[in-house]
């Protein structure tokens, strides 16, 4: 998937006043990226297809599931950000990094999403709360993220969890110890990464 064809996909899914406000948005990382390490640079030529389009797409994954979506470890706000800026769900971003944190922070008032995104500094094992949705990007291995995160869960709760190749082995072991209603789907900007859709998460 190109940038242009990144930018097609969102327009059609999602209209082009959320493409305006996501073109701003990727303004202010490229901006930010020149003092702090967001994500890898490397990247940062393809953000719309690696950054963008990689977090958008979980929005039509988890449906009309209603309430609270936290996302954790959001560091540059990939898929956290993304998600506020094309759903109009209540929103924890979950980013222990104080300078990350603040970025996000800023990003969400002059985007005036300040009154539904909220921006938790502190690990997910310290934060409170019940969310419907749980996203994390190349946080920890599936074992661990549950481990530091099923308190902020229940029987409804549905995790939508962008991976690499190796989903499926990921899955494999959190089944040891976790049960759970599992799905891996094909993303749409890598034939190598894989999203990760669990549901009716508990400990064995």
């Amino acid at each position: 998937m190109t940038g242009d064809e990144a930018r097609h996909w969102v327009r059609n899914r999602f209209g082009v006043s959320r493409e305006t406000q996501l073109n701003t948005f990727v303004e202010y990382v490229l901006a930010e990226s020149t003092q702090q390490n967001l994500v890898s640079a490397a990247t940062l030529p393809q953000i719309w297809t690696r950054h963008i389009v990689d977090s958008a797409q979980l929005v039509p994954l988890v449906g009309n599931s209603a309430g609270s979506w936290f996302d954790i470890g959001s560091g540059a706000g990939f898929p956290g950000m993304v998600v506020a800026i094309l759903t109009n769900k209540p929103i924890v971003l979950v980013e222990p990094r104080r300078k990350r944190a603040e970025f996000l922070e800023r990003v969400a008032r002059e985007l005036g999403l300040g009154d539904r995104v909220r921006i938790a500094v502190c690990r997910a094992e310290s934060y409170s709360g019940v969310a419907d949705v749980i996203s994390a990007r190349a946080v920890s291995a599936l074992s661990e993220l549950f481990a530091a995160t099923i308190h902020l869960s229940t029987k409804k709760t549905r995790w939508v969890l962008p991976k690499g190749k190796s989903a499926r082995e990921e899955v494999a072991v959190a089944t040891r110890t976790w049960h759970g209603v599992f799905h891996v789907e094909q993303s749409l900007t890598d034939p190598d990464s894989l999203i990760i859709l669990a549901e009716k998460v508990a400990r064995r």
